[in-house]
């Protein structure tokens, strides 16, 4: 159940208050009319998106700060009459319909005028009234209007519409091209005069009528080149993933203090190899010496044991638990064995390249590491922890239902307990650091885990965006611990989800659901010495669920969604690019306007994509690149003949 007040709330607050507009009443309005009334059946959860809808006809209802813009310019009072042309949804009038004595919308297509009406009436709104026809002649019988707003993008302002404006009137209205609109405030100063203001660029549907563009070919002027052309003008082609120069492309990043590397699914072979692709050129290249990645920190930490041959046996081979093929697939295996045998060149074993795990979910595993260490350098020590974890323990094979848990009398202190083994940990690392190393970071790491994991669980009940945030703040702190530990000059590669990697603050993610991510931290905390780069395809195949802990498929990734980024990367052209986008300040620009982006996690359901993998994004502030697959293929899960042969008995992908 959608709580459509709170984010009626959040919109008017992050989308409308913080972006400049201020008027009481207007934002008052904003609060009054159900958004989510508007648009069509479905999409309930998308109405407070700052971003447009389709709502029939071709036609969009406006992202909210649009509507609440023109609103605002155009100065609405109690009393005044309003013409509005463009009804659509009927959105835009209903919010007027609580500022001025009565609202008068034209709508040229009939199926949308009337579900307009219908919607008013059954809302209450009954100072509305609706006209189908042609907007550009507007309502000459209601005139004159204290203002008059334009839905819609013509080539000059209408005659007509000058005419109707009463003295002192302001009429808002979008012109020029599809491609280049600017948003014009009219300002009737007498009879016969009239100012005109620019409010800046903005993005309509064409208005059609008499005085406006004629159906078809309603932009008489040269065809511009679109912008499927500018991205195929602006992109670096890449060679075949199994091209050794595949890498070279990247090495314009080599100076940043992380590398983030996206992926728009987690069963997508060529997103692995090409990470693996562009991790070895920078490895071998640039010094990079940590490669960070969206997986657990003991699982991953059985990997490190291996390439970096540290001392050391496995408590069990990793990555077991679902999904397991996200990491233990042909693609990670190939990399981890190249990685072993670049580090058994290097005879400085601190200067070795490691594999770390970033992720929280695997409580069990880190409980263990923790307590095998402690076992081992500190029996007593050991012991303690033994009780402290003891209210953990019944949960550690099924750690979601510790959140069910804790609502019950007598798990309060759980979370001072292992808050407080985390501290004693750190404490020893600080003291002892010169005689245990490595092994002390690898248990305080999994301290740290384990308390974040205690809250994880704890308020993933309680929903929101806490227990997301709580995990990517996590990820991006074991991150710091990371570079701090492998000390000065170290430098990362970190490879995740494009929805973690990707700033937050430019999709849905932060704007609707107020969630923060790795990306976004990152770029917080080391500015432009973090690079993000994304990942994406068209269409394929994809390894993945039907649900958590379901068995993995090879499914086929249905063709990206019209209107979507992925759709304006396939009608550019090329098999497989870089697009750089700081580079081409036009294709960048042309790109800014949020659209749809597909996001494929280790769950896919191609029979409700649109509402389970979409959302929207603005591609250029989300990444600094992005790097294009057309067609993609399943990541290899991985079976007895991947294994290496002769691979020692510390493989740890032994089967």
């Amino acid at each position: 159940m959608h709580d459509f007040a709170y984010a009626r709330d959040r919109m008017i607050e992050a989308h409308v208050a913080r972006r400049g507009i201020r008027d009481p009443e207007l934002l008052q309005a904003l609060r009054e009319v159900p958004r989510e009334a508007f648009v069509e059946p479905g999409f309930e959860e998308f109405a407070y998106e700052d971003s447009p809808l389709t709502i029939g006809e071709g036609q969009t209802i406006s992202q909210p700060y649009i509507v609440a813009l023109m609103i605002d310019k155009a100065e609405i009072e109690p009393g005044d009459a309003v013409l509005e042309i463009g009804t659509g949804s009927g959105y835009a009038a209903a919010v007027m319909s609580r500022l001025a004595e009565h609202v008068y919308t034209v709508e040229r297509y009939r199926s949308l005028g009337e579900q307009a009406r219908h919607r008013f009436k059954r809302l209450g709104f009954d100072n509305i009234a609706v006209r189908i026809g042609d907007g550009t002649k507007g309502w000459p019988e209601a005139a004159p209007f204290d203002a008059i707003l334009v839905a819609a993008g013509g080539p000059s302002v209408p005659r007509a519409l000058k005419e109707q404006l009463d003295l002192g009137g302001h009429l808002i209205i979008p012109v020029g091209s599809e491609g280049e609109q600017r948003l014009i405030r009219v300002t009737r100063t007498s009879a016969t005069t009239f100012e005109e203001e620019d409010l800046g660029g903005v993005r309509f549907v064409p208005l059609i009528g008499e005085q406006g563009w004629h159906e078809p070919g309603h932009v008489a002027r040269p065809r511009e080149r679109s912008l499927p052309e500018l991205i195929a003008e602006a992109a670096e082609p890449l060679p075949a993933l199994d091209d050794l120069d595949f890498g070279r492309l990247f090495d314009r990043f080599a100076s940043r203090r992380a590398v983030l590397l996206g992926e728009a699914s987690h069963g997508t072979s060529e997103f692995y190899q090409a990470r693996a692709a562009i991790t070895r050129r920078l490895i071998e290249r640039h010094g990079f010496n940590i490669v960070a990645v969206e997986a657990d920190w003991p699982d991953a930490a059985a990997v490190d044991r291996y390439v970096r041959d540290r001392p050391g046996k496995l408590l069990e081979a990793p990555f077991r638990r679902f999904p397991t093929w996200m990491w233990r697939n042909k693609e990670v295996s190939d990399f981890i064995g190249w990685l072993r045998e670049h580090n058994q060149n290097i005879f400085d074993a601190g200067k070795r390249a490691g594999f770390y795990g970033l992720d929280i979910y695997n409580m069990s595993g880190s409980i263990a590491a923790v307590l095998a260490y402690l076992d081992e350098a500190d029996p007593q020590a050991a012991e303690v922890a033994r009780q402290r974890y003891g209210c953990l323990t019944p949960w550690q094979n099924e750690p979601s239902t510790y959140g069910r848990a804790v609502l019950t009398e007598g798990h309060g202190e759980c979370e001072k307990a292992v808050v407080a083994q985390c501290r004693d940990l750190l404490a020893r690392q600080l003291d002892r650091s010169l005689r245990d190393g490595e092994e002390l970071f690898d248990a305080a790491q999994n301290a740290r885990l384990i308390a974040s994991a205690e809250r994880y669980y704890r308020i993933m009940y309680y929903g929101g965006s806490q227990s997301w945030n709580l995990r990517d703040t996590h990820m991006f702190e074991t991150l710091e611990q990371l570079l701090k530990a492998r000390g000065r000059g170290s430098k990362a590669v970190v490879w995740a989800h494009n929805s973690h990697i990707g700033d937050a603050r430019q999709t849905d993610m932060g704007t609707a659901r107020d969630e923060i991510n790795i990306g976004q931290l990152c770029r917080q905390r080391f500015g432009n010495e973090a690079a993000l780069i994304g990942f994406g395809t068209h269409e394929g195949e994809v390894a993945a669920a039907d649900d958590w802990d379901g068995e993995m498929q090879v499914k086929t990734v249905r063709p990206a969604l019209d209107g979507s980024y992925e759709q304006l990367m396939h009608e550019a052209g090329p098999e497989r690019f870089l697009l750089d986008m700081p580079r081409h300040p036009l294709v960048e620009q042309r790109l800014l306007e949020p659209r749809l982006e597909r996001f494929i996690g280790v769950i896919y359901r191609p029979e409700t994509e649109r509402l389970s993998h979409y959302m929207y994004a603005s591609l250029p502030r989300q990444f600094d690149a992005f790097v294009w697959f057309d067609r993609t293929n399943p990541v290899a899960p991985l079976l007895p003949e991947h294994v290496q042969e002769g691979a020692p008995e510390t493989y740890p992908f032994g089967l």
